[in-house]
């Protein structure tokens, strides 16, 4: 389509421009929490990127696969750390069954996080992350007030 060329060349200029302000509102959420306080369970190993690239340690209670079964053994290691490390925030995400979060919940004293965190779908158009701008920035926020323990 090389009528439209100039039009893609802009949308994408502008879309990145997006996504570099965004990376720096994200940025500046985390750079009031200590890294030693950036630690998270979620229900599944979903946020590797986010953990990269804001320095966020996320422990998750199954593998990548949200079809994965834990171990006994698995969530008994991660009910110790939550313990030793007093990780204060737990997340169901928008895809999972909250039963082990619950449970985790339940074995340490923690409580998990008012709302869920978005991980592999969008909410639909009048919720809270229904593009991926707004899901970066719903877990944000989620996320910086569940460590902080607000």
């Amino acid at each position: 389509d090389p009528a439209g060329c100039e039009t893609y060349r802009a949308n994408a200029a502008a879309y990145a421009g997006e996504l570099r302000g965004l990376d720096a509102e994200i940025r500046t959420a985390w750079a009031t929490v200590p890294a030693e306080q950036r630690r998270v369970i979620t229900t599944h190993d979903a946020f590797g990127y986010y953990a990269r690239d804001y320095g966020v340690r996320f422990l998750a209670a199954r593998g990548v696969s949200t079809e994965a079964e834990p171990s006994a053994q698995g969530i008994a290691r991660l009910i110790r750390q939550v313990r030793q490390e007093k990780v204060r925030a737990l997340f169901v995400e928008n895809i999972s069954d909250p039963r082990l979060i619950e449970q985790i919940a339940r074995d340490t004293g923690a409580r998990p996080a008012p709302e869920p965190l978005f991980s592999d779908a969008l909410s639909p158009a009048g919720g809270p992350a229904p593009s991926y701008a707004a899901l970066m920035r719903h877990n944000t926020r989620a996320l910086v007030r569940a460590v902080r323990g607000d």
